[in-house]
């Protein structure tokens, strides 16, 4: 666990020293996150009308719900992926030493979104495909699914950076990635925490203080509990797209050192074992 630790504290270092550089980078999440909730509202109605959330579970084959559902999936897909290959496509112009803009991420993303939306269609096959064998089957479904979800996650891993820097399809990006993961850090491999278990550890440091300072504010005047809440909110929301900035760059780095070997700001060490055998 100690070095899990402190492999999560260099990476957490190291990916903040690349955001320093490029504040802006956390306009993609930001922007993402605005794209996903408008996609999810414009879906609200049409979902309620042909009863498509209910699509996973009641067993029915409702082409009209399903059509709606799967619809909703390639969308948000699309949204997701397009942000993130901008965030990508930004990190990688910042790690080969140049000073990217927003405008350089979304012109990236945009040549490429024809490709991006042929990976949301299947990214939104997979995830249909998975999600009713989960909800529909035993508990045997549901583990093989899950397990089928990380190999998916882990094969896709390096999917936007492909999408990024190759004039590819998404099959083509979706095989290489599967081969050039393959090469760099094995077959049998499961995900480190890394990043995630940092900002899991910050988050839960924010929460416990909002709970404290929240108590305290109870206690002496209550009124100020809606400022604590205020500004426990716009905490969770900045360190939740300081989290999103920070994944994206460090998918960059972990692609452009698969590619390269070049770890530039990051730990070679860590780098190569950013995948641990199963």
């Amino acid at each position: 666990m100690a070095g899990s630790m402190g492999n999560s504290v260099a990476l957490m270092k190291a990916s903040i020293n690349v955001l320093k550089l490029d504040k802006e980078l956390m306009v993609f999440p930001m922007l993402s996150g605005v794209a996903s909730v408008l996609v999810m509202a414009s879906f609200i109605a049409p979902v309620f009308l042909t009863g498509a959330g209910e699509v996973f579970t009641d067993g029915g084959s409702d082409y009209l719900a399903m059509s709606v559902m799967f619809l909703f999936y390639v969308v948000q897909y699309t949204v997701i992926f397009f942000f993130n290959a901008a965030l990508v496509g930004a990190a990688l112009i910042r790690l080969d030493g140049g000073d990217p803009t927003v405008g350089d991420g979304l012109a990236i993303a945009s040549k490429r979104m024809g490709a991006i939306i042929g990976y949301a269609v299947i990214a939104a096959t997979v995830g249909m495909i998975l999600r009713m064998i989960s909800e529909r089957g035993g508990i045997f479904a549901k583990i093989a699914a899950a397990f089928a979800g990380v190999a998916w996650t882990l094969a896709t891993y390096l999917a936007v950076p492909i999408l990024v820097t190759k004039d590819i399809g998404a099959i083509d990006a979706i095989k290489e990635s599967a081969a050039v993961f393959r090469r760099t850090w094995g077959e049998q491999v499961t995900g480190n925490f890394g990043l995630t278990w940092a900002m899991f550890l910050i988050m839960l440091a924010w929460g416990a203080v909002s709970f404290g300072v929240g108590y305290v504010a109870v206690m002496i005047a209550p009124v100020a509990l809606f400022a604590v809440i205020g500004v426990s909110v716009l905490g969770f929301v900045f360190l939740t797209l300081m989290g999103s900035a920070l994944n994206g760059i460090y998918t960059a780095a972990l692609y452009r050192y698969a590619m390269t070997g070049d770890t530039g700001y990051f730990d070679p060490q860590i780098m190569g074992n950013a995948f641990r055998p199963k």
